[in-house]
């Protein structure tokens, strides 16, 4: 436990930071972590209210990224991030608020806007979005795993690996105790109020972007768009992957991550014009 944040560390080498998406915890991520630690230090983040982490009131971005830096204050080197859907709009706002703590970025299906709106399209209705949070309040369980289901898109006759991934998505929901239901409904705000699109410019690191094609929470679009606005962003889009791509699709997940990481570069990436 580093401060209010339950981090569980790992391996040798330069640190990296895991951040997990709305309603999970650092469990999500399985075997992506032991197999980053063989060559990194490795710190899994379960974020407030989420997993052993106890819960702040309000959620907020701001909130969080000063638990961050309260939790990684004792770090000499810049840190790697890799953040999954509001962990990489978490570590976007990290990177703007404190660019010397990062070294860079791999943000996987990340949306500096999770809602449409505002000359923006690349995202969910403001009307589905408000129904979700409509039915939160009166059935938060029933709301979280159907908000799961809809990250990987699978139904009764989805491809196998999608229905595999999706069991493995719900099996961690609960591993680690239940998420604060105060904490859902604020970072539930969050996805639907947060917009970083005139500050994502201001980002210098290296960053990856990593999108799914059948993602209909963050649409291949809006990481194509965030990787093209970043400095220096580069783009992935995995064939046939919906919102989780590490679960679905692990091996194109891990040769696009381990080809960024180790060289700055990756197999099927693009440099964002």
């Amino acid at each position: 436990m580093s401060g209010r944040l339950h981090v569980e560390s790992s391996g040798r080498g330069p640190p990296l930071v895991l951040l997990h998406g709305w309603a999970m915890h650092s469990g999500v991520w399985g075997d992506l972590a032991t197999r980053l630690a063989r060559h990194r230090r490795v710190h899994a983040v379960d974020l407030p209210g989420h997993g052993f982490s106890a819960p702040t009131s309000p959620f907020t971005i701001a909130g969080v990224v000063r638990a961050l830096e309260d939790a990684f204050a004792g770090e000499r080197s810049p840190i790697e991030v890799v953040g999954w859907s509001l962990g990489g709009h978490i570590a976007l706002a990290w990177a703007l608020a404190h660019p010397e703590r990062i070294a860079r970025l791999v943000l996987v299906a990340t949306t500096p806007r999770f809602v449409a709106g505002d000359g923006w399209d690349a995202a969910m209705s403001r009307e589905t979005l408000k129904r979700f949070g409509d039915e939160l309040d009166v059935a938060w369980k029933a709301t979280v795993l159907r908000f799961l289901t809809l990250q990987m898109r699978a139904g009764e006759h989805g491809p196998p690996v999608t229905r595999t991934a999706l069991a493995a998505l719900r099996g961690e929901l609960f591993a680690r105790g239940e998420p604060s239901r105060r904490t859902l409904a604020e970072a539930f705000a969050v996805l639907s109020t947060s917009d970083l699109r005139a500050e994502a410019s201001r980002i210098v690191h290296p960053a990856l972007v990593i999108a799914g094609d059948r993602d209909t929470l963050v649409p291949a679009a809006a990481g194509e768009w965030l990787a093209s606005t970043l400095r220096n962003g580069n783009f992935v889009s995995i064939d046939g992957a919906a919102h989780v791509p590490f679960l679905s699709h692990p091996a194109e997940f891990g040769q696009a991550l381990r080809g960024f990481l180790d060289t700055g570069a990756t197999v099927g990436a693009r440099r964002a014009q």
